[in-house]
């Protein structure tokens, strides 16, 4: 599972700050997503989840982040990339969505990050990779 680290509550960040800021654990995202080493933004989901989206959802309090694979009127089904389980995951479960992400930043300094360029989950790569 891929989870996130600290004690930081996102949902409280996303609901005050309208995003969140963070780096993962795990490596159920494995190869998109690295073991603290790649910077995510998630924002707030907005209606109903689309396949290959990434949402944030708590599942027995801790805090994971795994692919949407089918979308079914009551629930999604959703597997990490580096998974083979399928998980069954209601819309009350979601707190965010996974907006785009920074690979292996070094310095998150604001003067070194205007040079780095995210990958954004509505990207022609994201979409090739999610999909292929």
């Amino acid at each position: 599972m891929n989870q996130f680290e600290g004690s930081v509550k996102i949902e409280d960040v996303i609901e005050d700050q309208s995003f969140y800021v963070g780096t993962t654990s795990g490596v159920s995202m494995y190869p998109m997503l690295r073991h603290r080493r790649d910077t995510v933004i998630v924002g707030p989901v907005e209606g109903k989840l689309k396949k290959y989206d990434v949402p944030v959802y708590k599942s027995d309090g801790k805090y994971i982040m795994h692919r949407v694979i089918k979308v079914m009127p009551d629930h999604y089904i959703i597997r990490g990339d580096n998974c083979i389980n399928k998980e069954y995951v209601t819309q009350d479960m979601i707190i965010g969505k996974l907006d785009e992400f920074y690979r292996n930043p070094k310095d998150v300094s604001s003067d070194k990050m205007r040079d780095v360029k995210p990958v954004r989950m509505n990207g022609w790569k994201y979409k090739l990779y999610s999909s292929g």
